[in-house]
């Protein structure tokens, strides 16, 4: 039971984990021991805890080497700390979960064939884009930090977790909900001359052009969370993160997700583009979303006139007065030089994040209900 409530009281606190304590061996092993469970799961179930459009990409026997490297080092580092006494309740933990791993058949689980239309959760894609944001983007942070003194753990990080495993967990049901109001409300759109035309482009003008109008739907939707007080009341549960990083993207309610989705997915559907063009923009798409809120002193020079950079995402995040309202664009910065809505700001950073007055509560289910129940 001690050991479980230092689990709990670990998950709850903030701040930096002190060197030579075993506190950061300890939570890496933790973290690649939860994740090889969750993948032990994913290899007997995959019609259930896979993603369809993943599963034509993977490489089985990599993903299995994956697994068992990570339970080796995992393993290794708990070793060390139950040698050196450091931190062992941590260390139990990481063996419990590598033993669990290994009881269910490890990395040697036999995928046999399923039914490719089941109702499924994206745990697939949940510990894949896990263990690669905190692979490059924390090791980007640590190298370009801009706010040096900003742990890994800061404040309300649990809240913005808990955003990143639902919006990745449920990504079949969001999927299926956009397709189906995009084909819904859209499809007659859809015209074979136009679609000739884009799918007859080279690819680099493709995807310059699935970019451009996926951003100009972006910022005017974006705009338009900001300017309609009923969108509003969804959007403010994005903008209350006061600490930016690269998990501050991952809060974003249900609702937001996918109205965006729906609206930005409908032009690229209508016009025809490419499963080439498609796939280089969910990549682009899926960089930017997380790099521009992370904890990074990047701003790139001239070019953050004409692409979006960190630096022109933090000041859309600022409630500074200068930055209200401002910096819409997700992806070409020049949309808000454009339409009179980019900073203007003697200073390069900004100092304050978050939601003027702060009235939005922290924790998930608090704002998931925050825009029904909020009264402003």
């Amino acid at each position: 039971m001690k050991e479980l409530d230092k689990l709990n009281q670990l998950s709850e606190s903030h701040g930096a984990l002190r060197p030579g304590k075993g506190l950061i061996t300890g939570v890496i092993a933790l973290s690649l021991a939860i994740l090889c469970f969750l993948g032990v799961l994913a290899f007997h179930f995959p019609e259930y805890l896979t993603t369809p459009q993943l599963r034509k990409s993977y490489n089985v026997d990599v993903l299995r080497q994956v697994m068992f490297w990570s339970m080796v080092v995992a393993g290794a580092l708990s070793l060390i700390n139950v040698i050196s006494g450091r931190a062992r309740w941590l260390a139990l933990a990481a063996f419990v979960l590598i033993g669990l791993t290994l009881a269910l058949g490890g990395h040697k689980v036999p995928v046999n064939d399923f039914a490719d239309d089941t109702p499924y959760i994206g745990l697939d894609w949940f510990i894949l884009d896990l263990l690669g944001s905190t692979l490059i983007f924390i090791f980007i942070e640590k190298l370009f930090a801009l706010r040096k003194d900003q742990p890994v753990f800061r404040p309300e990080w649990q809240t913005d977790f808990h955003h990143f495993i639902v919006n990745h967990m449920i990504v079949g049901f969001v999927l299926l909900a956009t397709n189906l109001l995009v084909h819904k409300l859209f499809g007659w759109a859809a015209n074979d001359g136009i679609r000739g035309w884009v799918q007859n482009l080279n690819f680099f003008a493709a995807v310059f052009l699935i970019v451009l109008v996926a951003d100009l739907v972006q910022y005017w939707t974006h705009r338009a969370y900001h300017e309609v007080p009923l969108m509003w009341r969804l959007h403010a549960v994005h903008h209350s993160v006061k600490s930016m990083d690269w998990l501050a993207g991952s809060r974003q309610h249900i609702l937001e997700l996918i109205i965006t989705r729906t609206l930005v997915l409908a032009p690229i559907y209508v016009l025809g583009f490419s499963k080439e063009v498609i796939d280089t923009y969910i990549v682009i798409v899926g960089f930017q979303a997380v790099f521009n809120h992370a904890n990074v002193s990047v701003r790139l020079g001239p070019l953050r006139y004409v692409i979006v950079t960190p630096n022109f995402h933090h000041w859309h995040h600022s409630q500074d007065d200068e930055a209200i309202d401002k910096n819409y664009a997700a992806h070409f910065a020049f949309l808000d030089h454009l339409f009179g809505t980019a900073v203007q700001s003697d200073r390069a950073w900004p100092e304050h994040y978050g939601v003027v007055g702060d009235y939005v509560p922290n924790g998930f289910f608090k704002q998931l209900a925050f825009p029904f129940r909020w009264k402003g």
